[in-house]
């Protein structure tokens, strides 16, 4: 017992110690850890997966496939998994997205309450090696570009759906995104503090930087490339096997290039002397675990309803692998006779 104590007291101290150091930067990054590793617990247990990460046919598909027996914990379990939310939600997230971006940009200029407070809980290690306001201008425009985008495109080409996820994806994207429109600025605080933000820094005659030259064009690719994935899908008659020249190569090719934007943030935000923003980088480990498990699901449906002979089945065997095999590789099939 004694032993015991004092393990928990030294794991307490520890904690409580951990907490008091970690700055605002370190919080975010603790978020998107906290949540990637969350979702790959939930989504490794095939009784929690059916339950909490499928959704729509895939879930119609899925949940018959794993029976667990009643006890009073099974079915608190069932029970938290009626609690959803419909498909059609995910237009919060770029709600809130677009929201974010206006508020951040009204406190970055104005030094607001908000600003300040996140300023204050910023240490002097990431004060000193901070992005440039150019930097934080840019990849401010482009999450704000982004979350537009996105949320033209649910209000614009969405099709009405009886399609429900658990209420708790709906909250966490709407936390990913708040995190996110901080992330894109956060480790600027330094030079922010320093300079005052002004127009001029909105301004393009300046020469680009060769991380620029190589960023820009490939988040705007990415993002023109996911657009077109989005209209298509969107003209698909309901459950149809996609034609899409991109769809023949990777099976979820939209989370590709999302993955891909966010992979180009990370780089344009890179404090100087170092390769990739940290903190970005951690919201895209989030996006591509979450995306990959999806994707993978995608797959495992497309191979159930359309056939096997229809979907490359490379890499499915190993789940880990298939993930991400089916974001960045894992085409999908037509034979010459298929419609």
């Amino acid at each position: 017992m004694a032993l015991s104590h004092t393990v928990g007291s030294k794991l307490s101290t520890a904690v409580q110690s951990t907490a008091n150091n970690m700055d605002a930067v370190d919080a975010v990054r603790a978020f998107f850890l906290f949540a990637t590793c969350t979702t790959l617990s939930v989504s490794c247990i095939p009784y929690f997966r059916v339950r909490f990460v499928d959704y729509g046919p895939r879930a119609a598909n899925s949940s018959a496939a794993v029976n667990a027996p009643t006890s009073p914990l099974t079915r608190f379990v069932d029970y938290l998994a009626t609690w959803r939310v419909p498909h059609s939600y995910f237009t919060h997230f770029y709600v809130v997205s677009v929201l974010s971006s206006i508020f951040w940009a009204t406190q970055l200029l104005s030094r607001g309450p908000a600003f300040t407070f996140i300023a204050a809980h910023i240490n002097e290690e990431h004060r000193s090696s901070s992005m440039s306001l150019n930097q934080v201008m840019l990849c401010w425009a482009l999450m704000t570009v982004q979350g537009a985008r996105r949320l033209y495109e649910c209000l614009a080409t969405a099709k009405s759906s009886s399609s429900q996820m658990w209420f708790v994806h709906w909250l966490l994207g709407i936390a990913f995104y708040i995190a996110m429109n901080l992330a894109i600025w956060v480790e600027g605080v330094g030079t922010i503090l320093t300079q005052d933000i002004t127009l001029y820094h909105l301004r393009v005659t300046s020469v680009p930087t060769p991380r620029t030259l190589l960023c820009l064009p490939l988040f705007l690719l990415a993002s023109g490339l996911q657009h077109d994935c989005h209209h298509y899908l969107a003209s698909l008659k309901k459950y149809t096997l996609p034609a899409h020249p991109l769809f023949l190569w990777i099976v979820c090719p939209h989370y590709t290039a999302e993955c891909t934007i966010y992979l180009s943030l990370a780089l344009l935000a890179a404090p100087p002397g170092d390769t990739i923003n940290k903190t970005v980088l951690s919201g895209l480990l989030f996006v591509a675990v979450n995306l990959g498990i999806t994707a993978a699901s995608s797959k495992r449906w497309y191979m159930q309803k359309f056939g096997p002979e229809n979907v490359d089945t490379v890499s499915m065997q190993e789940p880990y692998v298939a993930d991400f095999h089916a974001v960045f590789g894992g085409h999908l099939i037509r034979n010459p006779g298929s419609s």
